[in-house]
């Protein structure tokens, strides 16, 4: 019998084209509710509204969790500076979508016993509701965001 299956081991991937609020998912990230009972590790990357340009990375393994940027997405850059490697590019283009890009939520979950629909639930409830999509990217960006500060550059603080 496999070990996944004596111990109960599964996983899924969580998707979403909405961008996350910054505070309820800073919420959802440091609270101990059920949703995240049985995660045993977690990694992906994700859209915060509130910074639109930058892609954020995702990473824990048991108590140990870190938040970073891995970069922009590639919406925000000119078509020249994307790469140009035909494999790349067939990827982009997959994981395009209008009118956001690539912008999207893409965070793999492994556990043990996971509650999934519950931990789906907690993440649906971080995504901007309907009125909140409607008010547009300026009212984003003066959104409540209490991740620090994120160096994109030597001369920049996003």
């Amino acid at each position: 019998m496999p070990e996944s299956l004596e111990y109960g081991v599964t996983s899924f991937v969580y998707r979403a084209r909405r961008p996350f609020h910054p505070a309820r998912f800073w919420d959802a990230l440091h609270e101990e509710d059920v949703a995240w009972n049985g995660v045993l590790r977690s990694k992906g990357f994700f859209w915060l509204a509130s910074r639109m340009d930058v892609t954020g990375s995702w990473s824990q393994a048991g108590s140990s969790a870190h938040y970073e940027p891995i970069g922009v997405w590639y919406a925000t850059l000119p078509r020249e500076e994307w790469p140009d490697d035909d494999a790349t590019l067939a990827q982009l283009q997959k994981d395009w979508q209008e009118p956001w890009g690539d912008r999207r939520q893409e965070l793999v979950f492994i556990g043990a016993s996971m509650d999934e629909p519950a931990l789906r639930r907690a993440l649906d409830a971080c995504l901007l509701s309907d009125i909140e999509m409607h008010q547009g990217v300026d009212a984003w960006s003066a959104m409540s965001d209490p991740f620090p500060a994120w160096v994109a550059s030597l001369d920049e603080a996003i």
